[in-house]
C-alpha cells in the first residue's frame, strides 16, 4: 500500500474530491496495482451493475482535406494531393446502410477542416442522414472543426451549433482535445484551435442542450503536470455544465468556474434570461477517453525518443530539445493504465470512462475494465485516422462481447446516452453462438494420416524429425 499524504479512502467513497496536487502524488508515488484497486472500487460504486457496455457505430471521415498541420497526424491531406477526398451524401449513405445491417445505431463523423466546404454541405448531409436513416444517432464534428467553421462561415459557434442541431446533429465528439496547455498545443497542433476555444465550443454545446464526450492524448511532448491541468479544465467545465439552471451552491460553483477560465467565456456569450432558444435541459460530458500518441507515419514520430541519460528528467525540463518538442516520451500499457486509474479517481463528475482498445489492443482494453473503465467503446467497423499512424487493431461485436464476458461482466450494447439496447446473457449472444465456419490455421498436409507443424515452427529439412500431428477422426 502506498503511503500518501491524504485520505484515499475518502476519495474512493466519494466524500472528498481529488486535488491536482494529489493526482500528481498518485502518479509519482502509488503503485500500478494500488491505482487499479482504487479506481476499480470507484467504478463499482458508480457502476455496480452486472454488465459492461459497448456501442456499434461507424467512424466516417467525410473529408481528409485539412487546414491544420498537426504534427501527430498521418491522416490529413492538402487540396491538391492525389489521395485527397470529400465524400458526397450517397457515399456516406452507403456506409450507413452497411452499419445498419449489423445493428449499428450511430455514426461518428469527423473530418479534416476543409475550407472549401460551405455550411450547406453540412446541413444537407445532416438532413440527408436524418431523412434516410431516422433511427441513426449522429455524433459529429469536433470542437476544432467548429472553430474553423466560425472562420469559414463568418458565424459564431452558437449559431452554427443551433443550425446543425436543427438539421439533425445529436451530440458532439471530443476529438481534437489533445493537451490544452499552450506550450504543447502550439507545437503539436499547428493551425488547430486553442484549448480555450475547444472548451468554449463544448460549453456552448452544453448550454444548447447537447451532450458531448471529452478526450486527452498522452505520450508525446507533454509533462504529467500538463495532463492534470488538462483534466482540471474538463472537470471544472463539467461542474459548470451540471450547474446550469441550478440555484444555490451549485450555481455559485458555476460562477467560480467562469471566473477561473476567462478565455473560455470570452466569446459566444450565453444569457439564459434573454435567450429565446434556451433549452429546458442542458448537456454535459457523458464520457472521458484518453489514448497514447501513435508515432508511425507522423511528423512528430520523427522526434527523438527520450533518453534520461542524455536529456535528464522529462517533466518540467529546462532542456531546449524537450521544451521545443524535439523529444517525445512515449506511453505504453503501464502509462495508459496509470492515467486511466487516476482519471477515474479524479473525474467525480464524469460518469463514464471508455477503454481505448483501438490504440492499446484488445487485451489491455480488457484489463482497462479493472482500472476504471466501464465501457469498451465502439465496435468501430471503420477507422481511418489512428490506423493511418500505424495502429490497426480491429474487433467485431463477437470479440468485444467475449472480452467483456471473460472479464466477468455481461456484455451489453448501448446507445450514445448509455441506455441499454441489448443485453447478451442468453445462448444467442454474439460471443456464445458457435461459428458456422470457424477460422482454421492453414497447415501442410503430410499424408493421409498426418499434418505438419503449425506455421512458424522450423522443423528442419529432415522429414524424420518433422512435427507430425494425427488428423482428428483417424
Amino acid at each position: 500500500m502506498a503511503k500518501l499524504s491524504f485520505d484515499i479512502d475518502a476519495v474512493i467513497a466519494g466524500k472528498a474530491r481529488l486535488t491536482d496536487q494529489q493526482a500528481l502524488e498518485l502518479y509519482h508515488n502509488a503503485s500500478l496495482h494500488d491505482l487499479g484497486q482504487w479506481a476499480h472500487a470507484v467504478t463499482m460504486r458508480l457502476h455496480p451493475e452486472d454488465y459492461r457496455t459497448y456501442v456499434i457505430d461507424r467512424n466516417i471521415n467525410y473529408t481528409n482535406v485539412c487546414t491544420a498541420k498537426c504534427t501527430f497526424c498521418a491522416f490529413r491531406r492538402d487540396h491538391d494531393d492525389t489521395d485527397a477526398y470529400t465524400l458526397d451524401n450517397e457515399a456516406i449513405g452507403q456506409k450507413i446502410r452497411e452499419l445498419v445491417s449489423i445493428n449499428g445505431t450511430q455514426v461518428l463523423m469527423q473530418g479534416g477542416m476543409n475550407d472549401r466546404l460551405p455550411i450547406e454541405y453540412y446541413e444537407d448531409l445532416l438532413r440527408y442522414i436524418k431523412t434516410n436513416f431516422p433511427t441513426v444517432h449522429v455524433h459529429a464534428f469536433s470542437p476544432p472543426e467548429f472553430v474553423e467553421f466560425e472562420r469559414f462561415f463568418g458565424m459564431d459557434a452558437r449559431e452554427i451549433i443551433r443550425r446543425f442541431k436543427a438539421a439533425g446533429l445529436d451530440t458532439i465528439p471530443g476529438g481534437g482535445g489533445e493537451i490544452f496547455t499552450p506550450r504543447v498545443r502550439r507545437r503539436i497542433g499547428i493551425g488547430k484551435c486553442s484549448g480555450d476555444d475547444w472548451l468554449r465550443v463544448m460549453r456552448v454545446a452544453h448550454e444548447e442542450g447537447m451532450n458531448t464526450s471529452c478526450t486527452m492524448l498522452i505520450g508525446h511532448i507533454e509533462f504529467v503536470r500538463e495532463r492534470i491541468e488538462h483534466m482540471s479544465a474538463l472537470r471544472d467545465m463539467q461542474d459548470y455544465a451540471l450547474g446550469l439552471g441550478r440555484d444555490g451552491e451549485t450555481r455559485r460553483r458555476t460562477d467560480e468556474v467562469a471566473a477561473r477560465w476567462p478565455g473560455v467565456f470570452a466569446k459566444s456569450a450565453f444569457d439564459p434570461a434573454s435567450e429565446s432558444q434556451t433549452p429546458k435541459t442542458y448537456g454535459s460530458y457523458t464520457a472521458f477517453i484518453h489514448w497514447p500518441f501513435q508515432r508511425e507515419n507522423t511528423p512528430l514520430g520523427r522526434a527523438k525518443e527520450w533518453d534520461p541519460e542524455k536529456y535528464g528528467p522529462f517533466d518540467d525540463s529546462t532542456n531546449e530539445d524537450i521544451l521545443r518538442g524535439r523529444v517525445v516520451r512515449m506511453a505504453g500499457a503501464d502509462e495508459y493504465l496509470r492515467m486511466l486509474a487516476i482519471a477515474r479517481l479524479y473525474f467525480d463528475n464524469i460518469p463514464n470512462l471508455q477503454s481505448s482498445w483501438v490504440t492499446m489492443g484488445p487485451k489491455i482494453g480488457q484489463v482497462a475494465l479493472m482500472f476504471g473503465a466501464n465501457d469498451m467503446g465502439s465496435v468501430m467497423m471503420e477507422e481511418n485516422v489512428v490506423s493511418a499512424a500505424g495502429t490497426t487493431f480491429r474487433l467485431n461485436e463477437r470479440e468485444i462481447c467475449r472480452l467483456i464476458r471473460d472479464a466477468g461482466w455481461i456484455p451489453v450494447q448501448r446507445d450514445q446516452y448509455y441506455n441499454v439496447l441489448r443485453r447478451h446473457d442468453g445462448p444467442d449472444s454474439p460471443d456464445l453462438v458457435p461459428l458456422a465456419d470457424p477460422p482454421v490455421r492453414q497447415v501442410r498436409r503430410i499424408d493421409k494420416q498426418y499434418i505438419g507443424s503449425a506455421p512458424g515452427i522450423d522443423d528442419g529439412a529432415d522429414r524424420s524429425v518433422h512435427v507430425q500431428l494425427p488428423l482428428l477422426g483417424n
